[in-house]
């Protein structure tokens, strides 16, 4: 049962003429699906509706084609032909008693509208945020009483399509509601520019006309950003984003507050913690007599109740918490606080949206897969004949495997080698900013521990003799794999032999030492042609050790990939902060004991650098050979009832910690029903 001190959070609030069954509030997000694959992103949300948040919302819905996005897949209500599959939207969320809400956009100089060559709006003549080279054009009158319009037919076709909340949006420096309002965007000398007042006209002749649109039975909810972190450049929570708040206290029915830009407000949790966004939103609750939804990456109740109490928020708002677990808001009203699937902070989400690609989580493999595979985050199809699975290994795509076969009904026994569950997880959540990463390991081990047909040995090694011996019919292994010390990466395709003419301190060694691994006096480089977190993370491990370091990237800029998880600039800000000495475009070249020679990767220029130690984060290789000895002996496979045997995760391929999880839900799905066309699986 739950827990009394819960009980608040289960409460109604009332919203305009609408009324929320609980506090629990899924904001509008992105899902990499929208308009191109609408049945993927129906089913994605329909879940979280299943899983018990009281409104679910969609992701940014354009209002007309010159805020045409692409390639990004954001919803569309262009015109009456996308009310249809909206609409089978709200009534699949409406059917387990949540309340649908849509957010309505124009991006303004945020798109270059590339597949409607429509040129771009903006308050002023500017150019767009986009790397296209395009430019905006500033509105005259009769384009802003369009605009008018097409906001207002836009919300007319939501309420058609079942909406109970709909959104005018001015947040995350993505919209022209936003950009009216901004000084640095807004140069206008009439009306609509100038002062305060004038800026905020727009906004507010807008939120007028939604109201007389369709107020009489839809919820109108602001969304908008009080804090852009630019100083008087920008919306401050203590200066214009308060007076703005105060100006429109009561006129919407609720007020959703964040930060802006993006990369603001979904900050990873390598520079944030759970409620980081209190003390630049607290103040609106004041303000007004509406209620109030903000996000943290809340996925403590504690917390939520604390904030509701506190008379910060009304509602918990949450985009990444309601995507690592849809069914967060039930887990607590059942009592199952330890069974919630915590958010990890990682942004694999956000990745999959600005790579253009479906959504994807972390901790829930099964996000992006619910219409196309029929996959539930709770639910596996039981085994009709429960068979017997050896996994081998304890990382993630082992711990997940092994929690998704037990869930079946298989009698699993699970074999890590070493002394400690999580594998590269456990390695990984030690190092600077990355503690929550230990959560992927931490939740699926407590799931285990509670299943009686699951057994786990740690610090047991297998050889293949050993596998025959267990006759086991069904064999995965997710052995992973390990970090290279030859230099071989995307621009060094081959081993570089002069690496050994230096020290060199590989990723495994730092991961299993920490900085105690460097013993050599000098400037320690930190050579990184992975691009994801790995080459910045242990770079700032070791200079937190007092270690002068020097990153040298191939690239131009740190960690690119990181622009993906929208942390780039606060990694290659924090390297600087910590003296690190940044040289990008480079790739190596020669070695002494004591230089590197680099190389510049356009020029083919060199350079001699002072280098005590190279650290190379370049590559993994698969540890697979357990999987080697094992085909060698197939013959014998069938003498000792071994059935199948399948590599997963980084044993097979190696990736990010998302990837390895899916790999092992997917092999946990698919057992004894996978197609024989998937080679990997020897019979």
């Amino acid at each position: 049962m739950r827990d009394p001190r819960y009980d608040i959070l289960f409460e109604p609030v009332k919203i305009g003429p609408v009324t929320t069954p609980n506090r629990f509030y899924q904001v509008p997000h992105c899902s990499g699906m929208g308009h191109r694959y609408p049945d993927a992103d129906i089913h994605m949300r329909a879940m979280k509706a299943e899983g018990g948040w009281g409104v679910v919302s969609t992701q940014e819905t354009e209002i007309h084609p010159s805020s045409d996005i692409s390639p990004s897949n954001q919803g569309r209500i262009w015109d009456d032909k996308d009310i249809p599959r909206l609409q089978v939207l709200t009534e699949k969320i409406q059917s387990h008693g949540s309340l649908a809400a849509i957010q309505l956009a124009h991006n303004g100089i945020h798109t270059a509208n590339r597949l409607s060559r429509i040129a771009p709006y903006a308050p002023s003549d500017a150019m767009v945020d986009v790397e296209d080279p395009v430019q905006a054009r500033g509105m005259d009158k009769a384009d802003i009483a369009e605009f008018r319009k097409w906001h207002r037919d836009a919300a007319l076709r939501a309420k058609r399509a079942g909406f109970n909340i709909i959104y005018v949006y001015a947040g995350h420096d993505m919209t022209l509601l936003q950009h009216f309002m901004l000084q640095r965007y807004n140069t206008r000398t009439d009306e609509y520019g100038g002062s305060f007042e004038n800026r905020l006209r727009l906004f507010r002749e807008v939120l007028a006309d939604t109201r007389d649109a369709v107020g009489d039975t839809c919820a109108i909810a602001i969304r908008f950003a009080v804090e852009e972190f630019l100083g008087k450049d920008g919306l401050q929570h203590d200066g214009e984003g308060r007076d703005v708040v105060a100006a429109l206290a009561d006129e919407p029915d609720l007020w959703d507050v964040n930060l802006s830009n993006w990369s603001n407000d979904s900050q990873t949790a390598r520079f944030s913690q759970e409620g980081f966004q209190e003390d630049f939103v607290s103040f609106v609750k004041p303000l007004t007599t509406k209620p109030v939804v903000g996000v943290g990456r809340y996925t403590s109740p504690d917390a939520m109740v604390r904030v509701v109490k506190k008379g910060i928020f009304d509602l918990i708002g949450a985009a990444r918490p309601s995507i690592a677990d849809p069914f967060l808001p039930q887990k607590i009203k059942e009592g199952r606080i330890d069974d919630i699937r915590e958010c990890i902070g990682c942004n694999i989400c956000t990745a999959s949206d600005n790579i253009v690609a479906p959504l994807r989580c972390t901790q829930n493999p099964t996000t992006g897969e619910e219409w196309r595979k029929g996959w539930h985050p709770e639910k596996m199809p039981a085994f009709d004949n429960a068979p017997s699975v050896l996994v081998v290994g304890g990382g993630p795509a082992g711990l997940e495997a092994s929690r998704g076969l037990a869930k079946r009904g298989a009698d699993v026994m699970l074999a890590e080698a070493g002394q400690e569950w999580g594998g590269r997880i456990a390695r990984e959540c030690r190092l600077p900013g990355l503690a929550t990463y230990g959560r992927v390991r931490d939740w699926r081990v407590g799931q285990l521990q509670q299943m009686p047909n699951a057994q786990m040995y740690l610090d047991s090694p297998l050889s293949a003799e050993d596998i025959l011996s267990y006759g086991i019919p069904h064999i995965a292994l997710a052995t992973g794999s390990k970090w290279r010390d030859d230099g071989v990466g995307r621009v060094h395709r081959k081993p570089l032999e002069f690496l050994t003419q230096g020290a060199t301190v590989g990723v495994e060694a730092l991961l299993s030492s920490g900085a105690a691994a460097i013993t050599a006096q000098g400037p320690i480089v930190v050579f990184d042609d992975d691009r994801y977190y790995m080459g910045s993370v242990l770079a700032e491990l070791v200079a937190n050790a007092g270690h002068k370091v020097v990153f040298v990237t191939p690239t131009p800029i740190v960690a690119p990939w990181t622009e993906h998880t929208l942390e780039q600039r606060r990694i290659q800000k924090r390297l600087i902060d910590l003296g690190v000495d940044i040289i990008p475009l480079h790739q190596l070249a020669g070695r002494t004991a004591d230089t590197l020679t680099i190389e510049c990767v356009y020029s083919g220029s060199t350079r001699v650098i002072e280098c005590s130690t190279l650290v190379p984060v370049t590559s993994r290789i698969a540890t697979d050979t357990l999987w080697h000895q094992l085909i060698a002996i197939k013959e014998q496979w069938a003498d000792h009832g071994i059935e199948t045997v399948q590599r997963i995760g980084d044993c097979l391929a190696p990736g990010i910690i998302a990837a390895a999880n899916h790999a092992g839900h997917s092999y946990a799905r698919e057992l004894l029903s996978a197609p024989a066309a998937n080679m990997d699986i020897y019979r």
